[in-house]
């Protein structure tokens, strides 16, 4: 169960309600704003940001959130969509605005969940002073992807494949994926190494056999959460914007990136990593990312 699972990170935890189901956060440090979203996968949650959580809570006050379908927010069985997961990151906002007051935040994402909170920003960008997308999806090949507003990638025949006749199957597909030596096998993967942060494989491991942890992932394998317009919601993107990401793993496709590559208003850096930088150079990203977040004496790298 759920409420059996121990808690991802340091600091205070805050559950409450919102218009996307019961929502829980992660909150440290004293200071400015600083939203962490983590990515999508089988067995994802607040976990996936910690050292960044660890780093900022002692200049920032950090806001490290579980997305609906993972961690200790709501699992249930529902559809798990890219507007549901957008007004899960308004629900978020909204809460550490009226924490920390009226001004905008500095909002961080990983992976699928880039194109979450790009939507989110589009929508409401007053909201947010920069947006960070770590290694973010919807950049792949150079295919352009302006679908309709709203519309999905998603896969509705695969999806009742997964779940098989009067949802029988879904549970048993999920517990294969979520194997511990599964686990281990994708986040090299990510890693692009063997070397992985075995702290952040034993938190999967144990999230993944929390009640309904299968709910979310399947819709993900689906392609139910991948945004089919997801280059005009970054191009709409008006703030300060930093995209980064790494030359090792299964994310280093990004010819995509060339529809913003010439915008003003963005910058990228490149690391010699796998997809989650911060974990294996996370003095350098953090110094990067200080640039972006103008804090004085950071170099702020790009490249």
């Amino acid at each position: 169960m759920t409420s059996a699972l121990a808690p991802a990170l340091d600091g205070e935890r805050i559950d409450f309600d919102s218009a996307a189901g019961g929502l829980s956060m992660y909150v440290a440090g004293h200071g400015e704003p600083l939203l962490l979203i983590h990515s999508i996968n089988a067995a994802a949650s607040a976990a996936e940001v910690r050292p960044l959580h660890d780093h900022y809570r002692a200049t920032r006050t950090v806001f490290s959130v579980d997305l609906p379908g993972y961690g200790f927010s709501d699992r249930s069985d529902r559809d798990y969509t890219p507007r549901l997961m957008t007004d899960a990151v308004h629900a978020f906002t909204a809460q550490i605005l009226a924490r920390c007051g009226a001004g905008p935040i500095d909002a961080l994402a990983v992976s699928l969940s880039c194109e979450f909170m790009a939507r989110a920003a589009s929508e409401t960008p007053a909201a947010y002073r920069s947006v960070a997308l770590v290694s973010p999806t919807g950049f792949r090949g150079s295919r352009a992807w302006r679908g309709a507003p709203g519309s999905t990638r998603g896969q509705p025949w695969l999806y009742r494949a997964l779940r098989g006749p009067g949802n029988c199957w879904g549970q048993s597909i999920f517990g294969v994926l979520t194997k511990p030596g599964v686990i281990r096998y994708f986040l090299r993967r990510t890693w692009g190494s063997n070397d992985i942060d075995e702290q952040l494989l034993a938190y999967d491991i144990e999230t993944a056999r929390a009640s309904g942890a299968e709910n979310a992932p399947l819709h993900f394998l689906s392609a139910m959460l991948f945004s089919a317009d997801i280059h005009a919601v970054y191009e709409r993107l008006t703030m300060p914007v930093w995209m980064s990401h790494g030359v090792r793993g299964d994310f280093t496709d990004y010819r995509g990136a060339a529809i913003v590559k010439d915008r003003p208003n963005w910058r990228f850096s490149v690391f010699p990593t796998g997809a989650l930088p911060y974990f294996e150079m996370n003095e350098e990203f953090c110094d990067a990312y200080d640039g972006v977040l103008g804090i004085p004496g950071s170099v702020g790298r790009t490249g």
